[in-house]
Formats: structure tokens, C-alpha cells, sequence
């Protein structure tokens, strides 16, 4: 059954977002909404909701259908609201009174603890106010549900609840969820709308399999508008052939003919339509100085603590090597940025053994933390790189907008930025810092999914040595060559991270 068709829909914002968009909606599809940032997926689903108004086309919905809609933010005025209150708040007023079992039901099928329940949102995790805001919405039972960018700031343990919840709500009840985690998209969907500025193609696949699809039609379509090109381009110098000759001769037949050839030719060109190129939200690249160490650092059973003193877990004797890419695992809480917090520190100060941890003097750091605190939010992205780096303000400018950053841009306080920009400026400082080894907590929150591809391609090309957290599956299968696990307050080595996966899910 139909619920929503989208006819011709386009939003132009400067440039167009989408244009000629065509999209049936109907009960049990998991539709999986993919672009890069910036690129109208929010948009969309505000014109789904009817909050925005299109450029062009039309949106058709069901007589009385009931849209919710799951936005990324929570809003200011809800942050001192306790969780369990903002949920009952959602109901109208005479619901809320009679059936506030209904709130009782949506927090329990999000598996949401006794203990948080009554706290400020404002004191929550911001994985548990993404969750808050979807019971929200769930609890007045939409007969849509619209979620942007759900995983945001959600580790593991809660993507997989998240993953579960969605596989079984009622099938009668479309999703359409916006989203740069590949393996989620993977787990939750069984159709791929790729948002497009002219051509906006679906796919009935999740996302891998779609991808696969859309490349191999855009490989395609990129060969069929090389071919049509030399064609035409064969016509017009057939053309001019006979045109020379037809001049010569004074025979008006040849003329004739050079006309139906150029026309022709005229014809295949303006038919010829070149492949879809992906406009770059900004380059991500990274250096790799190279250092002659092969054991850049040693544990020496390191006890990673909280900051009262209680152990969290101990390393072991553990050795960091040259072209190793580990991917620390563990459960939350369990001490991962504890520990990059120590061989940060360590790394900084490698004169002495710190912490049980010695890092070899070679050593320039490249650290990248989640929540991009190397950069300060009223400084400017120009004021940044000219201050940290002599590369000159020309320079400086051209760095910047090979990142994805406008002039116009460059200027505002970096507060400003979405974080998908605040993302490859980050990027943008740990290529210019030159390291040899990086530091990374979860590189791949805010960006895209070109942007978490070309982040991954440059830690294999330039192979590079890094210790990393990621709550991201496709990242850290893609990147990681050894697996660390925090299991039982010690940290064992084990061969692949799917046994962790498989436990938290």
C-alpha cells in the first residue's frame, strides 16, 4: 500500500539540492536516504514532514497519515526536562493524563534503565538523548518514521539496540532514515535512495549492495558518454572533409551532407549526458614522515585507571610496531580514551617511561579526538592553520578550500562550522603536523561516507601507524590489521573484531 509519492520533487538552495526526485513510499519499506553532508538529506525529510516547502513537484500522502519525524538536535527548551518527562510531554494532553503507560512501553522497548529516567536530558550522554528524542516521536505511534542521522554520537552497544528496535517494529511502518554508518544502513534497510542534483536513483538493495549497483551504472553511463563523444567527433571531422571538398567541387550534394553530419553530430552531443560526478564536501589527505624505529611504543602492563585511582583494566606487556593499525575494542566505560589519554601524554614527554608506557623519541604525535577539542571554537579555520603553521596566508587559503572550506567560510568563528566541515578542517591540521604515528578517537564522527572512504584509503596508502577507537564497523574492518580488547580488566590481542561485534549485538 501507498503511503507517500513524490513526484518530480526539487529543492534549489543556491545550487540544486535534488531536482526530478520520483520516490513511492509504501508500507514495509526501509528506505536508507545517502548523500554527502550538506547535500539535502535533512531538507527531504523536512519537506516530507511538510516543515519546508519545495521548489518544485509535488508530495502526495495517505488521508490522514501521521508523519514523525526524529531531527538531529534536541531541542534547547528540553535539556532540563528529566528523560521520562520529555517522552510523557510528546503525548496530548488528555493521552498523557489517562495513558502514561504509553511512555512506560517505548522506554522499555529501548531497553532505557530505571536510573535514567529521571534525569535532566542536559546530564545524559548525547547517545542517550538521541534516544530520548526517538521515543518522542515513537511513543504517539507515527505511521511514518523519518530519522536523521540516528547514530550520531551512539557507541556500539547502543547502535546494535537501535539496530534490533528498528528490525522489529510492526512491518505496516516505512522508515526513511538518513545515515553515513554503512554497516547500520546495511542492518536496517531494504531499499537506497541516492540523493543526486539532477538523477536521484533507488535502489531495492541495502546500501553495500546498491553502491555496488549504482558504480557499476555509473562506470557505465561514464563509458556510453565517452563513446557518444568520439562519435560526434568523428562526424565532425568527417564533416569537414567533405565541406573542403564540396567547397573545391561546387557540389551542392557534399554540402548537403556536411549539414546532415554536423547535425547529426549536434544531435549525439546535446543527447550525450556525462556520468554523475560526486561534488567533494573537501579533500581529506594525510603525510606519513616515516621514522627508522620499528617498535615506536612499549606497555609495560600499564594500570589504566579512572581519575580516583580505581583500575579499570592493565595492558599487559604489549609492543606498538611500525605499520601497525590497531583498533582498540571495549565496551563503554571500560577505559579506551583513558588510555589514549595516556599514551598520549606519554608520547609528548618520551625523555622518561611514563605511566608503565615508553614511546620512542621519533615520535610526532597525530592526535584527532572526537570531539575535535585540538580545535577552539572562537578561533577562525584561516586563524588556525596560519598560527600552527608557517605556510603563509596564500597558502594557508588554498589548503582551506581544497578542505571543502569557502573564503567566505575560512573567516567565521569555527563554532559556526557543521561538523562535518569542523571534521576535515581537523583533518586538514593533522596532515599539515606531519606525523608518524596517530592518536585517533572515533576520526569518523561527522563525516560522510566519501569522507570516511578517503580517510581510509589514506591511513593503507601512505601505511601509516596508528592506534584507534571507532564505533564505526566498515571503518574499522577496512583499517585495522591488529585488534586490542579491553575484556575482564585486561587488554588480550584477538584476530578480528567480529566476536566483539557479535557480543554487543
Amino acid at each position: 500500500m501507498t503511503l507517500i509519492n513524490i513526484r518530480n520533487l526539487g529543492v534549489t538552495l543556491g545550487n540544486p539540492l535534488f531536482s526530478k526526485l520520483n520516490l513511492v513510499v509504501n508500507t514495509g519499506d526501509r528506505i536508507g536516504l545517502v548523500a554527502a553532508n550538506g547535500r539535502g538529506k535533512s531538507t527531504l525529510l523536512a519537506c516530507i514532514t511538510g516543515a519546508l516547502e519545495p521548489s518544485e513537484g509535488e508530495i502526495t500522502k495517505a488521508r490522514g497519515l501521521t508523519v514523525g519525524h526524529v531531527a538531529q538536535n534536541v531541542p534547547p527548551g528540553l535539556f532540563d526536562t528529566p528523560f521520562y518527562d520529555a517522552v510523557l510531554q510528546a503525548l496530548p494532553a488528555d493521552q498523557a493524563e489517562s495513558e502514561s503507560w504509553r511512555v512506560d512501553v517505548v522506554l522499555e522497548s529501548l531497553e532505557v534503565p530505571e536510573v535514567m529516567r529521571g534525569r535532566p536530558l542536559k546530564q545524559l550522554s548525547g547517545g542517550w538523548q538521541r534516544l530520548a528524542m526517538l521515543a518522542r516521536t515513537w511513543v504517539s505511534e507515527p505511521d511514518v518514521l523519518l530519522l536523521d542521522e540516528p547514530t550520531n554520537h551512539l557507541d556500539l552497544e547502543k547502535i546494535a539496540r537501535l539496530e534490533g528496535w528498528l528490525n522489529a517494529l510492526p512491518r505496516d511502518v516505512p522508515v526513511i532514515l538518513s545515515s553515513h554508518d554503512r554497516a547500520f544502513l546495511d542492518a536496517t534497510t531494504n531499499r537506497t535512495l541516492f540523493l543526486r542534483p539532477e538523477q536521484s536513483p533507488v535502489f531495492a538493495l541495502p546500501y553495500t549492495r546498491a553502491r555496488a549497483t549504482l558504480d557499476e551504472a555509473d562506470a557505465s553511463e561514464a563509458r556510453r558518454y565517452e563513446r557518444d563523444m568520439k562519435v560526434a567527433e568523428q562526424l565532425r571531422k568527417q564533416a569537414a572533409k567533405l565541406n573542403n571538398i564540396g567547397i573545391n567541387s561546387g557540389s551542392d550534394l557534399l554540402v548537403v551532407k556536411t549539414k546532415q553530419l554536423r547535425q547529426r553530430a549536434e544531435k549525439l552531443e546535446d543527447a550525450a549526458k556525462p556520468a554523475h560526478l560526486e561534488r567533494s564536501a573537501g579533500a581529506i589527505r594525510l603525510s606519513n614522515r616515516g621514522t627508522h624505529a620499528k617498535v615506536l611504543v612499549t606497555l609495560e602492563d600499564a594500570a589504566v585507571t579512572t581519575p580516583d585511582g580505581t583500575l579499570l583494566f592493565r595492558t599487559g606487556r604489549q609492543f606498538i610496531c611500525q605499520g601497525d593499525r590497531i583498533v582498540l575494542l571495549g565496551l563503554n566505560g571500560a577505559g579506551k580514551s583513558r588510555l589514549i589519554s595516556m599514551l598520549k601524554r606519554a608520547i609528548e614527554t618520551p625523555e622518561t617511561v611514563r605511566d608503565g608506557i615508553k614511546a620512542t623519541p621519533s615520535l610526532v604525535l597525530g592526535y584527532g579526538d572526537q570531539a575535535l577539542a585540538d580545535l577552539t571554537d572562537t578561533d577562525t579555520p584561516i586563524g588556525t592553520i596560519i598560527r600552527r603553521f608557517d605556510v603563509g596566508d596564500q597558502r594557508a587559503r588554498a589548503l582551506l578550500v581544497g578542505a571543502g572550506m569557502t573564503i567566505d567560510m575560512q573567516a567565521k568563528p569555527i563554532g559556526q562550522l557543521s561538523g562535518g566541515q569542523k571534521a576535515r578542517l581537523g583533518m586538514l591540521v593533522l596532515r599539515l603536523t606531519e606525523p608518524n604515528f596517530y592518536l585517533l578517537d572515533e576520526p569518523t564522527n561527522h563525516l560522510d561516507i566519501e569522507g570516511q572512504e578517503a580517510l581510509e584509503s589514506e591511513l593503507m596508502a601512505h601505511e601509516a601507524s596508528c592506534l584507534l577507537v571507532s564505533h564505526d564497523r566498515s571503518f574499522v574492518r577496512a583499517v585495522g590489521n591488529r585488534f586490542w580488547f579491553i575484556e575482564k580488566k585486561r587488554l588480550v590481542e584477538v584476530e578480528n573484531p567480529e566476536g566483539f561485534f557479535a557480543s554487543v549485538g
